[in-house]
């Protein structure tokens, strides 16, 4: 059996699956590296992706889940930090990204140094959009390793899965020496739940097998109404943000009908398909809202998730190390 572990783009919101891998961590007494044949990440699920396969010195994962619940904790208002003066040439995100690339781009460096993506310690996946030439483009493992072309440090595959629109600006990779570049922005625009992203490479690197488990980790199901009195009078200013949840929940939630009917054994019916994700009923479903007090909600959602699903839980750990 191949086991692959998706976690969907969220923003600040990662919070919620970090809190779930590291319970899963913590009742293994094993690294989701070494659980996982495949690690697929969207946005801050691709930060979670790469965070939690990326080699330390010895050889073995640098960093455990609870230290990315750390990353969220410590780091959300520097990766979501602007000044009075960007607000105001923005004009309230208007004009210009809400926030500068600066903050996001000092974390991503420092947690990732230069690390390349062909030393993830387990196959793993990361999405983004190329806006130049209109077409996905995934950063992969076993592609990096097949061809220097597409090998990136680490830090600049996060940078690009983040570059949520009208939040960041387009991550620019050079190519050729500088001679041209991919225009990169955030791969929840058409996989913001990447399990069967996961689910297709993972036929496609291991083509002789026929079992696979799906594990698919969400950062909360929207639950705000957009009244039809206020949208139907909105325009392109008004929209521009909306319109990205609504887009990013959707295709989660196509992914999630999908998968569901694809990993369902049809003599059995027993599932090799697992999905957590919380209601968000209380906190921010903001993206970017990184206050102490948001971040403190979103881990009691997913603590909260974690004692409920004590039963799904100890099933899957039990599989996971089986």
């Amino acid at each position: 059996m191949k086991k692959i572990l998706s976690i969907d783009g969220g923003g600040i919101r990662g919070v919620i699956p970090a809190v779930i891998l590291a319970e899963i961590e913590h009742r293994t007494r094993r690294p989701v590296a070494e659980m996982f044949d495949l690690v697929a990440g969207t946005s801050t699920g691709g930060i979670l992706a790469l965070g939690l396969t990326k080699p330390g010195d010895d050889g073995r994962a640098e960093y455990d889940a609870a230290a990315l619940v750390e990353l969220y904790e410590g780091e959300g208002a520097t990766i979501f930090r602007r000044s009075p003066w960007r607000r105001f040439i923005a004009l309230e995100n208007l004009l210009d990204e809400k926030y500068p690339a600066d903050g996001l781009e000092e974390v991503m460096r420092r947690y990732f140094g230069d690390v390349p993506v062909s030393q993830a310690l387990t196959e793993v996946l990361v999405t983004s959009y190329d806006i130049e030439h209109r077409q996905p483009y995934l950063f992969k493992r076993h592609k990096a390793r097949s061809d220097p072309r597409r090998e990136w440090p680490m830090w600049q595959a996060a940078r690009a899965t983040s570059a949520a629109p009208t939040y960041f600006e387009p991550a620019e990779l050079p190519l050729n020496r500088g001679k041209s570049h991919l225009a990169l922005v955030d791969g929840g625009l058409y996989a913001n739940n990447p399990a069967m992203c996961g689910y297709v490479e993972a036929r496609k690197i291991w083509p002789e097998e026929t079992d696979f488990m799906v594990v698919s980790m969400g950062t909360g199901e929207l639950t705000r109404s957009i009244p039809y009195d206020d949208a139907k009078n909105w325009g392109l200013a008004k929209w521009a943000q909306p319109i990205l949840g609504v887009v990013f929940d959707g295709v989660s939630d196509a992914v999630d009908y999908q998968l569901r009917d694809l990993c369902e054994d049809e003599a059995t019916r027993v599932s090799q398909y697992h999905r957590f994700q919380v209601v968000l009923t209380e906190g921010n479903d903001d993206m970017d809202d990184a206050s102490r007090t948001n971040i403190k909600v979103l881990r009691l959602l997913a603590e909260n998730l974690v004692e409920l699903g004590d039963r799904e839980l100890k099933e899957l750990c039990a599989a996971l190390v089986g």
